[in-house]
C-alpha cells in the first residue's frame, strides 16, 4: 500500500456523473514536493454505458433493497473489469484506485447519501487497493457531502482565480479570506439532456438546438424565483437528482414549449444564475470545464453577462478533471490529509472521507 512518505503516486480515477454519459477512467500521476502537488493526466476515456446500464442506474432509486444491493455489487464488478481493461489497453500499472461511484441518492438534511459501486469488488476484480465513499463522513458531520472537487482546485489549479465545471450541475469554487469556497449553482447537462431526450437525441450538439429556440420569459422567470438561488450568497449549498425532478421538470412541463425553446430558457437560465453568483467576485480568470463547455451556445450568454475571463483548456482537462480530482483525493485519504473542506460543505469540521479495500 502506498503510505505518507511516498512522494510519487500513480493512479486510476473512476467517475460518474450524473447525466449518465459514461464512465470517465484516467489514469493520473501525482508528484509532492515540499508542499506543492504537481499532475500528469496520462490516459484517459470515456466509457458509455449500455443501454441495460443505463436503464438499471435510472431506476436504481425505486427498486426493493435486495435489487439496489445486487446492483451495487454488480457495478462494482462493472468497475473493476473496466479497470482491467484499461490496465491492460494502454499497458500501465497503478498504485491503487480511486472511486467516486455513481450518486443515486444524495439528500444531505437527512445524513443521507449514496453512492453505488462496491469497493470490495472492484478490488477483487481488478486486484488492486480501492478507495471510495467520499461523500458519507462529511454527511454524517452535517455537511452537504458536496462539492468535493475544490480541494483539488485548490492544490491542483491554484494559477487560476475561479474554477467553474459544467456538467450535470454547475458548481464554482474559488479563494475568498483565505478559505475556499464552493457550492453547486444549478442544474446543467441533467436538465439539458432531459430535453434532448425527448426527441430522441443525447445532447444538444454544439447548443445548435437552443439556438434556434426562442426565450420563454414567464418560464424563465419562474425558474429564476425558485427558492434555492435566494439562499445567502457563497454559503454551502448543494443541488442533487431529487431536487430537479421536485423543481424544474414540473416548471417545463407546465409550458407547452417546443424542446428548442425550452432549451434556449434555460441555457439563458443557467447564465444567468453563473452570472448572478460570479459577478460578486474580483475580475479574475475563469477556468472552464465539464460537458457544457462545449455547448457554444450556453458559453456565449454566459460570457454576455459575466464581467471575467474565460479560459477553456484543452480537451482532456475539459472532460477528465474530475476524475483526475477523485483520484487526487483518494492520494489524500492514504495520506490521512483532509480532503473535504468544512468551508465548503459545511460539515462540522474538515475530514479525511473515503473507505480502503486494501490487500496485505
Amino acid at each position: 500500500m502506498t503510505n505518507i512518505n511516498t512522494k510519487e503516486y500513480k493512479v486510476i480515477g473512476l467517475m460518474s456523473g450524473t447525466s449518465l454519459d459514461g464512465l470517465d477512467i484516467a489514469y493520473c500521476r501525482f508528484v509532492i514536493d515540499q508542499s506543492t502537488w504537481t499532475y500528469d493526466l496520462i490516459h484517459a476515456e470515456t466509457i458509455p454505458y449500455s443501454e441495460e446500464w443505463k436503464e438499471k442506474l435510472v431506476q436504481l432509486e425505486s427498486i426493493d433493497a435486495m435489487s439496489f444491493q445486487q446492483a451495487n455489487i454488480d457495478y462494482g464488478f462493472y468497475l473493476g473489469q473496466r479497470v482491467s481493461d484499461f490496465i491492460v489497453k494502454n499497458n500501465i500499472k497503478a498504485d491503487f484506485v480511486s472511486s467516486h461511484g455513481h450518486t443515486i441518492f444524495h439528500q444531505p438534511e437527512k445524513k443521507l447519501t449514496v453512492q453505488i459501486g462496491a469497493g470490495s469488488a472492484i478490488a477483487s476484480k481488478c486486484k488492486l487497493p480501492v478507495v471510495c465513499d467520499f461523500r458519507s463522513l462529511d454527511v454524517a458531520l452535517s455537511g452537504q457531502g458536496a462539492p468535493l472537487v475544490p480541494i483539488g482546485d485548490k492544490l491542483l489549479f491554484g494559477e487560476y482565480d475561479i474554477c467553474l465545471n459544467l456538467g450535470g450541475f454547475a458548481n464554482v469554487s474559488y479563494e475568498f479570506n483565505n478559505q475556499r469556497i464552493a457550492y453547486d449553482i444549478c442544474p446543467v447537462n441533467i436538465v439539458l439532456n432531459e430535453i434532448c431526450s425527448r426527441i430522441g437525441k443525447p445532447y444538444d450538439e454544439n447548443g445548435e438546438l437552443a439556438r434556434a429556440g426562442l426565450q420563454s420569459y414567464y418560464l424563465l422567470n419562474e425558474l429564476n424565483q425558485l427558492a434555492h438561488y435566494k439562499q445567502i450568497l457563497n454559503t454551502p449549498k448543494s443541488l442533487g437528482k431529487e431536487w430537479v425532478l421536485k423543481n424544474v421538470y414540473p416548471l417545463i412541463d407546465l409550458y407547452e414549449l417546443s424542446e428548442s425553446d425550452v432549451l434556449c430558457t434555460y441555457c439563458e437560465h443557467v447564465a444567468i444564475q453563473v452570472a448572478k453568483q460570479l459577478n460578486n467576485l474580483p475580475n479574475g480568470k475563469i477556468l472552464v470545464t465539464g460537458g457544457g463547455t462545449y455547448n457554444t451556445y450556453l458559453m456565449e450568454r454566459m460570457k454576455a453577462l459575466c464581467k471575467h475571463q474565460f479560459i477553456i483548456p484543452e480537451k482532456t482537462t475539459i472532460e477528465f478533471k474530475e476524475a483526475l480530482i477523485f483520484a487526487f483525493l483518494g492520494v489524500l485519504r492514504l495520506r490521512n490529509e483532509v480532503n473535504c473542506l468544512k468551508s465548503v460543505t459545511g460539515s462540522l469540521m474538515d475530514n479525511c472521507g473515503g473507505s480502503v479495500y486494501a490487500f496485505l
